[in-house]
């Protein structure tokens, strides 16, 4: 005869297999709910523009373009994380969106730390260099390429170091992507942006890319711009020598960009007029440098990582800096994003009632359009002649260069005030919008170059009474003070890099590019207030409708 009941001893089993299983119940759904706090930090913005002026042929042009990015994007997966797939298997929902985001189980904006089971600190070489590499065997190592920026170190054989070429490390990638931009050539009107294109694909079949630059800072006209290829080295937190693979495809605003081309023939001027000893600014920016605003419509790789780039100074190559300059693009649609999303929002929590009225677009916009300025501008090559900044400060480089170029291009915006070339609003207002970004860019983390340079900044403030902090919370900038701190900051930066004194900025970044307590509680205060930190991209064909 059948039996409707299960025996006692069997229903004891399961029953306390149900509560067995709960506390794991209750821990996933906690851990979605960090993973949806996770994904709140970063707030959606469509990457699109006006395409209605280009021809069919660039539209067609922009599809391959678009494809091209795409293989910048799976290459930078490589250099970041390695095989994505194996990654992808281990996640799902809501932790693979972020881990997307992230490029990696490292979130970003929290200074690296592993958010998926199983994974420990992310490597400072990432991808570019063997796991178990010390730095005492990469200085051992001889080899002339090992510190060039496109290659990778990987082990051979019999397990000694090499170097392996970007071409030849990742071929099938970078002769696709150079298809991809031959053919877009051939779509392309402008002849600056065909030549540009052209040689940038040999470049990544080469691994020489400055004709590539030299043949990018040539273009003037083009309505459609491209930053493609191994080009920052923030990901290498090793040594800071490895460029990863990025790419933003761009559309120019003629009428923005139109307002900002006076300012490129003030900067040997402006070099000449730093307050430093002459054998810190001997070196002068080339005058054929230029500043275009652009409407961004797509981000990938490198540039796509954690917090997004907003404006771009390029190329990074000294001696085309020194010949030519470099290209100052403003990304004025992504920009305008954080501003509205994440800027105005966090003045509310930190900043005096009485000085919000500072906070503007157009300051905020010329504050960053003179940081990318300031990365051509000061010393490029250590005074003892003896090599690079780059190569002398080591892993330092990129948070002190940044920091160089946020307070320079502060001290810019303050001379040509000065000297009635600016006019846009009031000086006031790019101190109070240039201090109230200091909690915007802090809140990307102290991982980042962008965060520590921050840090540095805001405790060098602190310590020269820049600013006051009330009893609310909220702070005061004060004016004249923080004026003689911006100069005096810039002053000690600029000795450092001309001098080349990597111990020196190794203890400064080691002591001061960190959060402290205070400012702890009061980034607390802004993501308590559910305040985004970032913006994450809805882009493509289908976006700006191309499709």
């Amino acid at each position: 005869m059948f039996k409707r009941f299960l025996p006692l001893t069997m229903l004891a089993v399961l029953v306390g297999a149900l509560f067995a299983c709960a506390p794991k119940q209750k821990e996933k759904e906690t851990k979605m709910t960090a993973m949806e706090k996770n994904l709140a930090k970063y707030a959606e913005f469509e990457l699109t523009s006006d395409l209605s002026h280009l021809s069919d042929n660039q539209k067609e042009m922009l599809e391959l373009l678009f494809e091209a990015a795409t293989v910048m994007n799976k290459v930078f997966w490589k250099q970041a994380y390695g095989d994505k797939e194996i990654l992808f298997d281990q996640v799902d929902g809501d932790t693979l969106k972020y881990v997307k985001i992230n490029y990696g189980p490292w979130d970003r904006l929290d200074g690296n730390k592993p958010f998926v089971d199983g994974y420990g600190p992310k490597p400072k070489g990432a991808n570019f260099y063997p796991a178990d590499m010390t730095v005492e065997e990469f200085e051992a190592f001889d080899d002339p390429n090992k510190k060039s920026l496109y290659t990778l170190i990987r082990r051979d054989d019999a397990g000694n170091l090499k170097s392996v070429w970007y071409s030849e490390a990742y071929q099938q990638y970078f002769e696709r992507a150079a298809d991809l931009l031959v053919r877009a050539s051939e779509l392309a009107e402008d002849e600056g942006f065909k030549k540009y294109l052209q040689l940038r694909a040999k470049a990544l079949l080469s691994n020489e890319y400055q004709e590539s630059d030299f043949a990018w800072m040539d273009m003037k006209s083009n309505d459609i711009d491209l930053v493609f290829g191994p080009i920052e080295n923030y990901e290498d937190q090793l040594f800071g020598y490895k460029a990863a693979c990025e790419c933003f495809i761009l559309i120019k605003d003629q009428e923005w960009s139109d307002k900002l081309t006076k300012y490129a023939s003030f900067l040997p001027e402006l070099q000449k007029g730093l307050p430093v000893d002459p054998k810190y600014k001997k070196e002068m920016p080339g005058a054929d440098a230029d500043l275009n605003a652009y409407d961004a419509i797509y981000y990938a790789g490198d540039c796509n990582a954690g917090s997004k780039t907003i404006a771009i100074n390029l190329p990074n190559d000294e001696e085309v800096q020194l010949k030519k300059g470099t290209r100052k693009l403003q990304l004025k649609n992504a920009m305008k994003a954080k501003f509205d999303k994440i800027l105005v929002p966090i003045s509310e929590v930190v900043i005096d009632p009485a000085q919000r009225k500072h906070l503007t677009f157009d300051a905020f916009f010329s504050n960053t359009m003179f940081h990318e300025v300031a990365h051509g501008m000061g010393i490029k090559n250590v005074i003892d002649g003896s090599g690079t900044v780059r190569n002398a400060l080591k892993e330092t480089y990129s948070s002190i260069e940044e920091g160089k170029a946020d307070i320079m291009g502060l001290y810019l915006v303050t001379k040509l005030f000065e000297m009635g070339e600016y006019k846009k609003g009031e000086l006031m207002d790019n101190y109070v919008t240039f201090f109230a970004s200091v909690f915007r860019s802090s809140r990307f983390g102290a991982a980042s170059a962008h965060g520590k340079a921050n840090m540095m900044r805001f405790n060098y403030f602190q310590e020269k009474g820049a600013f006051e902090r009330g009893e609310d919370g909220t702070y005061t900038v004060n004016f004249e003070k923080m004026k003689e701190t911006m100069i005096s900051l810039m002053q000690d930066i600029l000795k450092i890099q001309g001098d080349g004194d990597y111990e020196k900025a190794k203890k400064w970044v080691e002591k001061e590019g960190v959060i402290k307590e205070q400012f702890q509680e009061d980034l607390d205060r802004i993501n308590d207030a559910n305040i985004p930190v970032d913006i994450v991209f809805k882009q493509g064909s289908e976006i700006v409708g191309l499709k």
